[in-house]
């Protein structure tokens, strides 16, 4: 069963994707900043992280980096999805160049977050 774990400091954010996740049967986590991303993954079983990119104590690009090291150091690859209001291309690049995935910019449209959540959960599968 697919997993997602959901990274956002905005409460009401976290709330909304956890709303639309839950109606489409799909689990997920939820914390409130990059420290806690990089534990929940840790400690858990995700097949994508929905990444807040601007959240306080560590920044997503900061904790996506952290993740990719440890598993070059351990295995495995998670899909991280970056989340972030900046839409500029510079800033879809510096996600990328962090070692996330993709990228999906702010207001986000539901539907197309799930076509990106479907796309890396069967690629996992495969």
């Amino acid at each position: 069963m697919m997993k997602i774990l959901v990274a956002e400091d905005d409460a009401t954010m976290r709330q909304l994707l956890s709303t639309l996740l839950s109606r489409r049967n799909i689990p997920c986590s939820l914390v409130a900043d990059g420290r806690s991303a990089v534990e929940a993954w840790e400690n858990g079983e995700y097949q994508v992280i929905l990444m807040d990119v601007q959240m306080p104590d560590l920044d997503g690009l900061e904790a996506t980096r952290i993740i990719r090291q440890k598993e070059r150091d351990r295995g495995g690859h998670v899909a991280i999805i970056a989340m972030t209001a900046h839409a500029m291309a510079k800033d879809r690049n510096q996600c990328l160049q962090s070692g996330m995935d993709d990228y999906i910019s702010k207001p986000i449209i539901f539907n197309e977050l799930l076509s990106l959540i479907s796309r890396y959960a069967q690629a996992r599968q495969e």
